[in-house]
């Protein structure tokens, strides 16, 4: 992991989670589910400051297992953010410009409500009797918050995979609320195969006798299942070119132990990654969040409806070596933008990295966003 020198000029520094909790009354908020959840408490961290209009505010989304914590340390730990190389003084997300919000999904285990959040009727951990919440719910959920904060339009929504599903939803949901788009390393909706991977993980999950039905909280979480389901999701994060240049078929001890430990290592890297999972993630956010995406879909006339138009622009990135997002996905995107006469610009960035690239391919893409976003600001003004 980077660390953050709390006085590099490019640092956010020394950071805070916060939280907002609504939804108190009126038996909480509908989900599309059918069902209602309340109260909600959203984690959420800010960096920069709102100007005096807050029309400089940037809605940044995380992805699968990340957190509200994009940037920045927190106190007394050194633990930069998942996004601090794009988020600081002159970075792509300029705070000196920008003012920065980046909150945990509900549903999630990093503060926001979720499964392991205690149900206020049984005082209890909610475990599966969390209700199912999508993609909408969350950006719902979120407006929310945005509400609380006083934006009335967000200058920016910016994510990558289900973050930048969360990106789509926010221009479906609210069109007149989002001034631009950028949507990273995403789709409109999951293919079977995508879906098929995630089925997988959750299979392996729940095939651990530790999970037991979801209510393991008094007891630990099953943590072989997690682990493997981890590995599974790693592997599609990652390239053949990639996996080739970390590892190719290098043996972790120079011999084969002809037994079933980590020979190669890649077997090992992948134990080691599972391992650390599981210290920081709740299984069964795991199996809420991988069906919400897999329930998402924006495809055909439903990112902008027929009868509708929208002055939302949108810079959307892709990577060439994503087979988990592949490039056509994002391309399908562009598409359906054009033929509505949407403003939209469309990169595909070279890269080894896997869908990991837009977590790791810092460079290029901060290119792209600072030049996109000051455009956008001085259009606003």
């Amino acid at each position: 992991m980077l660390k953050v020198d709390k006085k590099d000029p490019s640092s956010v520094g020394v950071v805070e989670t916060k939280y907002f909790t609504f939804a108190q009354e009126d038996g909480g908020m509908p989900l599309q589910c059918g069902e209602r959840l309340g109260p909600i408490t959203i984690a959420y961290e800010t960096y920069g400051k709102p100007n005096a209009e807050k029309s400089n505010a940037i809605l940044i989304l995380h992805a699968l297992s990340g957190d509200a914590h994009a940037a920045g340390i927190h106190p007394g730990l050194d633990n930069p953010g998942w996004w601090d190389e794009m988020v600081g003084p002159g970075k792509a997300f300029d705070t000196d410009r920008f003012f920065i919000i980046c909150s945990n999904v509900i549903g999630g285990c990093k503060g926001s409500t979720g499964p392991s959040s205690i149900n206020p009727k049984t005082g209890q951990p909610y475990a599966l009797d969390f209700p199912f919440v999508t993609i909408a719910d969350m950006v719902n959920a979120q407006c929310h918050l945005v509400n609380y904060l006083g934006i009335d339009q967000l200058l920016c929504v910016a994510g990558g995979s289900m973050g930048g599903m969360q990106v789509l939803q926010w221009v479906a949901s609210y069109p007149e609320r989002v001034r631009s788009a950028i949507p990273i390393a995403t789709t409109l909706k999951h293919s079977p195969q995508q879906i098929a991977f995630n089925e997988a993980a959750r299979q392996a999950i729940m095939a651990d006798p530790a999970w037991s039905n979801g209510d393991y909280y008094a007891y630990g979480q099953p943590e072989k299942g997690l682990s493997v389901a981890r590995m599974i999701g790693h592997i599609t994060f990652m390239s053949i070119d990639s996996m080739e240049k970390k590892f190719s078929r290098r043996l972790k001890n120079g011999t084969l132990s002809f037994s079933f430990e980590a020979d190669f290592e890649v077997e090992g890297y992948l134990r080691y990654r599972g391992a650390n999972f599981v210290k920081r993630f709740d299984a069964n956010s795991y199996l809420y969040l991988t069906k919400a995406i897999d329930y998402f879909d924006l495809s055909g006339g439903k990112l902008i409806p027929p009868d509708k138009k929208i002055s939302t622009k949108f810079l959307i990135i892709s990577f060439k070596s994503d087979w988990l997002y592949p490039s056509q996905q994002s391309q399908e995107i562009v598409r359906i933008l054009k033929r509505r006469h949407v403003d939209v610009t469309y990169c595909e960035l070279s890269s080894t990295y896997g869908h990991d690239a837009f977590l790791v391919e810092t460079g290029e893409q901060t290119n792209l966003i600072r030049h996109f976003l000051n455009n956008v600001y001085e259009e606003r003004f």
